[in-house]
């Protein structure tokens, strides 16, 4: 047995052998980055330009986007599942596209099976909020913002079905352009449609929600266009209207693609229920808490680009039961994650005021009380970054191995196990406040890192032993 074989065999490949891993999979996740971070950036322009439209619209957005966010979240996992099943069929046969027109085929129909009974749910966002107490201006407010929302849903679940086709098969330029061109686009809709620019009528905060629902539309229509006309991609016919349903592709799909949509919900509703209570502590502390989200979403869009990435590196090496190659992968995406995420927890804590600027007014004495809370709870986001980058990363290599049900479970215990209670208990019997949810948080997403990476170890000598 080789050094790279023993070494492999403990997750932990040559220098050689990991540095150039290391380069292709920044070379593969770079697009999915720059991507994220324009996803991330469109919701950031939004609480950006609603903050200028006035504190209540702040606040109530937030509570309405944090209604909105855990169904586009979970049906982003439920659909994910095509990345890693692409990637599986493309490593195990190049030659073989019916299979990965089926995969993407199917989870299209996914997204419309999410979005029909969504849509109707968040209709009904001025109830729901109202009944958890929410105050009721903010509720009006949210309301307003969800129904120009909510219909971003099929189009933004559709886009990220032929994009996790496009990573598997190694096409990830097209992906980034879509998504560059998509922000810019959302940004002139949001400022036209809430302010009443470019001759748009000004409809304040339904605008924000109806920019991103168009936004969405835009990047669905330009992968639909780039893989009818790509002569690489043509032939895939992943815009194809010829479709034949397979009872036991969808049954595969939702068998993977559901613990990653459960996995997700979990993660996310853990900070839309953040947010939600910290609307009971008073509007400083939700205004604070939604834009050093922002901030940290904005960071989190890096190492859920190099998780993206290792969906596609592991799977394709799994598909082809390289398990050197899927231990190379893994390492791989491990230390890059470790390395952005300590260069931006550092600059949470080195540059707060630089960071909070884009948002507020920070020398503005109205804007005190907010400034004072998103200081420490920016101190504490940092800490929380570093534990978020490795969970998303390593959720990321156990999807690559087609693992979902257990990464779900342990993120269960994780979130809601320890995150939720021990949030909920340091902000109500404590005077800790808002700081204890954001502590709260940051425990959930330790043990989930922790546990996450236990079950790594334990599937990478599963893998070396079925192909040995």
């Amino acid at each position: 047995m080789s050094a790279l074989d023993r070494a492999a065999g403990l997750g932990f490949p040559s220098s050689r052998s990991l540095s150039s891993e290391m380069a292709a999979t920044f070379a593969l996740a770079w697009p999915l980055i720059a991507t994220n971070l324009a996803a991330i950036g469109m919701t950031t322009t939004d609480v950006m330009m609603l903050g200028w439209l006035s504190p209540e619209a702040l606040a109530g957005g937030s509570l309405g986007f944090n209604l909105y966010f855990p169904f586009f979240l979970f049906g982003v996992g439920v659909v994910g599942a095509v990345s890693p099943l692409a990637a599986h069929a493309y490593g195990a046969d190049r030659a073989d596209r019916a299979s990965v027109r089926a995969i993407a085929q199917h989870g299209l129909i996914a997204a419309l099976v999410i979005a029909l009974p969504a849509w109707l749910v968040l209709w009904f966002a001025e109830p729901i909020l109202t009944a958890i107490g929410e105050p009721p201006a903010l509720t009006k407010i949210a309301r307003v913002y969800v129904h120009g929302l909510q219909w971003a849903l099929l189009p933004g679940l559709g886009y990220f079905v032929l994009r996790g086709a496009f990573a598997a098969l190694d096409r990830v330029g097209p992906i980034f352009i879509t998504a560059l061109a998509a922000f810019l686009f959302n940004a002139a809709a949001a400022y036209g449609l809430i302010f009443g620019k470019f001759g748009l009528p000004a409809l304040g905060v339904f605008g924000s929600g109806l920019a991103t629902t168009s936004a969405q539309c835009f990047m669905a229509l330009a992968l639909i266009a780039y893989a009818h006309f790509d002569r690489g991609l043509k032939p895939y016919g992943l815009a194809s209207l010829r479709f034949r349903l397979s009872l036991a592709r969808l049954r595969r799909h939702w068998r993977l693609g559901l613990p990653m949509g459960l996995q997700l919900l979990a993660e996310v509703s853990i900070f839309a229920g953040s947010a939600l209570a910290m609307g009971l502590l008073g509007p400083s502390s939700i205004e604070a808490h939604a834009v050093v989200l922002q901030i940290a979403s904005l960071a989190f869009a890096v190492p859920l680009g190099i998780g993206q990435g290792a969906i596609v590196r592991v799977g394709q090496s799994f598909g082809a039961r390289d398990h050197l190659g899927v231990a190379r992968a893994g390492l791989a995406a491990l230390v890059l994650t470790c390395a952005f995420a300590a260069g931006s927890a550092t600059l949470m804590l080195t540059l707060p005021r630089l960071l909070l600027s884009a948002f507020f007014d920070v020398g503005a004495p109205s804007n005190a009380a907010t400034i004072a809370l998103a200081f420490v709870f920016l101190r504490v986001a940092a800490a929380l970054h570093v534990f978020d980058g490795l969970q998303a990363t390593l959720a990321c290599m156990l999807r690559g191995l087609h693992d979902t049900r257990w990464p779900m479970i342990l993120a269960l215990v994780g979130y809601w196990g320890v995150g939720a209670p021990l949030g909920l208990m340091l902000a109500f019997l404590t005077p800790l406040a808002g700081v204890g949810l954001w502590l709260g948080l940051a425990a959930g997403l330790f043990v989930v890192a922790a546990l996450l990476g236990l079950r790594w170890r334990q599937r990478l000598r599963a893998v070396r032993g079925t192909a040995a």
